[in-house]
């Protein structure tokens, strides 16, 4: 695979081609149409001028020498003759007559009509440009005037000037090349520093950065990649965090089930114990299983699984969610308030909407007092509703509220380890809100409760 700086040299030398190409072929043309057909105007005005001081009749001595007089003087060879053939004597070369004025040429002088012709002529190696004009008398053709000039070569024209062209052209060629050395440099090691940092990337080492500070595509690409890899970073640490967060979770109950199955084993555990240390092996696998449960929910709600959308009556949602965790508020002798509006109709996954309610009130209930009430009720707006659920708990402390969603988050850790939490139920109820594109917000005071407040959309009045 060529690399970019291959190609990027090749591009320019496929640029400096075309550009030779392009000046040679301009060149050529302004030769043509510049120099070559200002010596033809040229000549044709010379022709014309003297053919003017023809008076008609037989050419005479005077004319002739007229022309030989003019001819001294100009940049251009002229002559005069009676008859065409002579012309060939009058010319520092050979050719044909026939070659020189052919049966068509003489017809159109005959017509009083002038004849411009270019060819090459060995003896001067170059092309010979000749203008021919005749002096006719009552359609007699009396004489002619001949004008020519030997082309200048191109390589001659720049002869004088050669070496400073040359100096020239290769002092511009140095130059292009090391401003293009320099802009490859400016273009290319930032992308061979990303290409050597994105390796690194690769091999594990996610702090890596890159030092590039130039304002262009280039310096975007860097602060992209800057800000790619501290997010991997960052996911790459809650991920080990996570995985340790989740051992010690899983190591403690594991480590009762072990310690009273081998005292089991090795008949250690008096039998009045037995009920007691039962009961604790299966609040333990309890533990276990819920975590189990709770880590495959929210890998599911990364995963962004899909949702079934349907309308549902909040009301009939909220009793559901009550059934479902009455054993658990019974055993504090927890009671509900409920003011949901019979009307309302969300926009949601019924299942997710369960999760959520369920987390929250569960939550709600392990730190609420026993003998207390929790409050649930919403709030309509235009397109949602704002569900609120109140307890009368501890509360939370306001340096705690910004992180109580995040996985394992426990504001009182030995409490929540006694009441079988996992530090993942409001997590969950975080991302399953999120994904229903719904706003999940606390308010709390200590020692006076806390207030959950869950936005969700809902169908509005067209549904019903």
């Amino acid at each position: 695979m060529k690399k970019l700086s291959v190609k990027i040299w090749m591009l320019l030398l496929l640029f400096i081609a075309i550009t030779i190409v392009f000046l040679v072929i301009f060149t050529n043309f302004l030769y043509e149409e510049l120099y070559v057909e200002d010596k033809e105007t040229s000549m044709v005005e010379i022709a014309e001028n003297l053919q003017k001081t023809y008076k008609g009749g037989a050419v005479t001595n005077e004319f002739i020498k007229q022309t030989e007089d003019f001819n001294r003087f100009s940049d251009v060879e002229v002559f005069t003759v009676r008859n065409p053939r002579e012309l060939s004597a009058c010319l520092p070369f050979d050719v044909d007559y026939e070659t020189l004025i052919g049966h068509e040429e003489r017809a159109q002088l005959i017509e009083g009509e002038a004849v411009i012709k270019r060819g090459y002529e060995k003896r001067f190696n170059r092309e010979v440009v000749s203008v021919i004009y005749p002096l006719v008398d009552e359609n007699r053709l009396e004489g002619i005037i001949y004008v020519y000039v030997p082309l200048t070569k191109m390589t001659e024209m720049a002869s004088k000037d050669v070496i400073f062209l040359l100096i020239t052209v290769s002092f511009l060629l140095l130059i292009m090349a090391w401003a293009s050395l320099k802009t490859l440099q400016k273009v290319l090691v930032p992308l061979d520093k990303l290409k050597l940092a994105a390796n690194e990337m690769t091999a594990g080492k996610y702090e890596t950065r890159v030092d590039i500070k130039s304002s262009d595509e280039i310096g975007e690409l860097a602060k992209t990649f800057n800000l790619m890899a501290t997010s991997i970073q960052e996911e790459d640490d809650k991920k080990r965090d996570f995985l340790s967060i989740v051992s010690h979770e899983l190591r403690t109950p594991i480590s009762y089930i072990k310690g009273y199955g081998e005292a089991f084993e090795q008949e250690l555990v008096p039998e009045e114990k037995n009920k007691e240390i039962y009961t604790l092996i299966v609040q333990e696998a309890n533990r276990m299983q819920k975590l189990t449960n709770d880590l495959l929910t929210l890998a599911r709600s990364e995963q962004h699984q899909e949702m079934d959308i349907t309308p549902l009556v909040l009301s009939e949602v909220v009793r559901e969610v009550l059934q479902l965790v009455k054993t658990l508020a019974d055993k504090k002798q927890i009671s509900f308030t409920v003011t949901i509006d019979e009307e309302t109709i969300l926009r949601a996954d019924e299942q997710m909407t369960k999760q959520i309610l369920i987390n929250i009130l569960e939550n709600a209930i392990h730190y609420s007092p026993v003998s207390s009430t929790i409050e649930i009720g919403n709030e309509m707006t235009m397109s949602e509703t704002t569900i609120f659920i109140k307890d009368q708990g501890c509360g939370i402390a306001q340096e705690h509220l910004a992180h109580i969603t995040e996985r394992f988050y426990r504001v009182n850790k030995a409490r929540s380890r006694i009441d079988g939490g996992t530090g993942l139920g409001l997590s969950i109820a975080s991302q399953l809100i999120e994904m229903q594109k719904g706003k999940l917000v606390f308010t709390s005071q200590v020692e006076k409760g806390t207030t959950v407040y869950i936005t969700l959309p809902t169908w509005g009045d067209s549904f019903l």
